[in-house]
């Protein structure tokens, strides 16, 4: 992954899978599109959301980062962001390469709008990066702790 803001790349890479191999799937909410939302660099990796109608996951690409690696669809790595600890599943796209991505909502079932699931997409990552306070109990509820995974 380049120095260059992957939100365009994203959402042209799951536009494409939404409309091939996850198309008419009964888990895809039709209010919801594909959207990366507020993609940024955080500790040289690129960290924002993916919404896409299945599913709502924060994802770390690739930023020039020596700590991103590879993992299966299997295998979990745990992050360390200010919030607490989280964990992360691989995962890979044909034009986007490797990623890991941590899930918010799976399916998506909660939002009658997609601006609703932008709304939530927005405060979890505001949220992941806050110290912990008295958010952070909102944040534990759409996070899966490590220790409960």
């Amino acid at each position: 992954m380049s120095s260059e803001n992957p939100t365009t790349l994203v959402e042209r890479v799951f536009s494409r899978i939404a409309a091939t191999r996850m198309a008419g799937l009964p888990l895809n909410n039709p209010a919801l599109r594909v959207e990366a939302c507020g993609f940024r660099r955080w500790q040289d990796l690129w960290l924002g959301v993916l919404i896409a109608p299945w599913a709502i996951n924060l994802m770390l690409l690739p930023g020039g980062s020596a700590a991103f690696r590879r993992l299966g669809p299997d295998e979990a790595r745990t992050w360390t962001f200010p919030s607490g600890e989280y964990a992360f599943r691989g995962g890979e796209a044909d034009g986007l390469g490797p990623y890991q991505s941590c899930s918010l909502f799976s399916p998506a079932f909660e939002f009658a709008r997609h601006a609703d699931a932008r709304h939530a997409a927005q405060v979890a990552l505001a949220v992941l990066l806050e110290a912990p306070s008295p958010r952070r109990a909102f944040l534990a509820r759409l996070l899966p702790a490590v220790e409960q995974v």
